[in-house]
């Protein structure tokens, strides 16, 4: 009985592929993510153009192998900005997306 639950509670995911890796893209680093992550177990990342929900969301739980409960996905715009006085420069937009990650797991973007 005791060899069941053991086998039951291993729940394994697929191995990455490699277009796992070019779906996600990066971790976005700042206060406001890293207060998400710490708080509600939220993690954003900048993810490909063309992504979507479902494929995100399979992407991330391979990369990581963790369960993912939701994604939220967004646009940044681009914006223009000035460089001092004389020279204009331009941020450029990208898709974001913030995926909810099952209570009781975690995952650490910091690995060395």
């Amino acid at each position: 009985m005791a060899r069941k639950k053991a086998v039951e509670a291993k729940v394994g995911f697929p191995k990455a592929t490699i277009r796992d890796y070019e779906v996600i893209v990066k971790p976005v680093i700042t206060e406001k993510s890293m207060a998400l992550m710490q708080n509600e177990n939220k993690v954003t990342l900048k993810v490909l153009d063309s992504a979507t929900k479902p494929e995100i969301k399979s992407a991330f739980e391979r990369i990581f192998q963790v369960k993912a409960i939701d994604v939220k996905v967004s646009n940044v715009k681009t914006k223009i900005t000035t460089r001092g006085t004389r020279y204009t420069g331009k941020i450029s937009g990208f898709k974001k997306a913030i995926v909810t990650i099952a209570s009781g797991e975690a995952i650490d973007l910091f690995k060395e």
